[in-house]
């Protein structure tokens, strides 16, 4: 009987051990899928630090857009890509971290006209 109780207590143990840090997680919040514009207060130097941190390495024409999000291009596991990061030090890439294209004249209205 007590070999039972000694085996049922290790036993016990042994799960609260392997199994005591798996509670609940606060759950991440959501990520946006593309940079957000805003007031950026990041330094080029800062910008290029934040890249490196992300595995980026060869960052190139790194450049404050009007938008207040960083751009350029920048190389992590040989591979080359568009790279970005908003006001919160996001980090983007790919399309993602591409600077939204501007409309086209047909799609904007006329400078002093309304559309019809």
């Amino acid at each position: 009987m007590r070999s039972g109780i000694g085996a049922f207590a290790l036993a016990g143990i042994t799960i609260v051990a392997l199994g005591g840090g798996v509670f609940a997680q606060a759950p991440q919040p959501p990520r946006d899928p593309a940079p957000l514009a805003g007031a950026n207060s990041f330094t080029e130097r800062q910008a290029r630090s934040r890249l490196i941190d992300a595995g980026f390495a060869m960052i190139t024409g790194l450049s404050l857009g009007q938008d207040g999000v960083w751009r350029g291009r920048a190389m992590r596991n040989g591979t080359t890509d568009d790279v970005a990061m908003d006001f919160r030090g996001d980090v983007f890439v790919g399309a993602a971290a591409r600077a939204p294209e501007a409309p086209s004249p047909a799609e904007s209205p006329a400078r002093g006209g309304t559309r019809p």
